[in-house]
């Protein structure tokens, strides 16, 4: 009997999973678009987001990150031959990044020693492609039914490393390869390279939210980060990574 795992963008999404889906439900508990992604070892990358998230997320430990991480990598780790994996992941570049990462830990740390398994991906379609929260559980039981078979896998795998490594032409080059059957690529890579800050300039979304205070003349957080959400979606920042950016500005002006 084939088993069924589904490896979720986060727990908002394993709070409305449908209960008409059999098979286990993993959370990747991560934000990898945020901070520093250093590690050549599941340990090391561990390590270094530990120490990150400690630093500039307040109310998590190093202690609390390893609670919530390390039983959901474990999850992966633990999955049987012949199973079947489903990943829910949307097209802003926050979940792009984390796909783009278990496509290769799945890959380089599962696949490896136990090639036999099938690894599907659920989307959501436009006008909800950045958010699975508008979805009921109907509409997300028709999604899953229309899954998409991953196929090219050792060139998604490639994503991560070059995103790892800052390596923006090769990440670019790889997104354009896989254009046809993951369209969705591009705008999240172009996204990416648009946030990275050029002379002279602070990085788009840091625009964004400079652009923002300025028209409607507040800094009030709160304000800036409804409208934020609407005109960067693509970015799909929660709260935690667009104060940090408005932190920056708030500093300097």
């Amino acid at each position: 009997m084939i088993s069924q795992y589904h490896i979720l963008n986060g727990d908002a999404l394993k709070d409305q999973f449908p209960t008409d889906l059999s098979g286990e439900i993993i959370v990747l508990r991560e934000c990898l678009v945020d901070g520093s992604v250093e590690g050549d070892t599941l340990e090391e990358l561990l390590a270094t987001r530990a120490t990150f998230i400690s630093q500039y997320y307040e109310g998590i430990t190093e202690e609390k990150y390893y609670e919530k991480i390390l039983p959901e990598f474990q999850k992966i780790l633990n999955i049987p031959p012949l199973s079947e994996v489903t990943l829910w992941f949307e097209e802003d570049l926050f979940c792009q990044v984390n796909f783009w990462f278990t496509i290769h830990f799945l890959q380089h740390f599962l696949q490896h020693r136990i090639p036999n398994i099938s690894i599907y991906l659920v989307k959501p379609n436009p006008p909800n492609q950045y958010s699975f929260g508008y979805l009921s559980q109907e509409e997300l039981v028709g999604l899953y039914q229309q899954r998409q078979l991953l196929r090219k896998k050792e060139t998604l795998a490639s994503l991560w490393p070059y995103y790892q490594k800052n390596k923006t032409a090769e990440l670019l080059k790889v997104a354009e390869t896989l254009s046809t059957d993951y369209p969705f690529l591009i705008p999240a890579v172009n996204a990416h390279l648009n946030r990275i800050p050029k002379e002279g300039t602070i990085g788009y979304p840091s625009e964004v939210l400079l652009q923002i205070m300025e028209e409607i003349g507040t800094k009030d957080f709160d304000v800036v980060f409804r409208l934020f959400n609407k005109r960067a979606a693509i970015y799909g920042f929660g709260d935690l990574q667009v104060r940090r950016l408005w932190k920056k500005i708030i500093k300097n002006i």
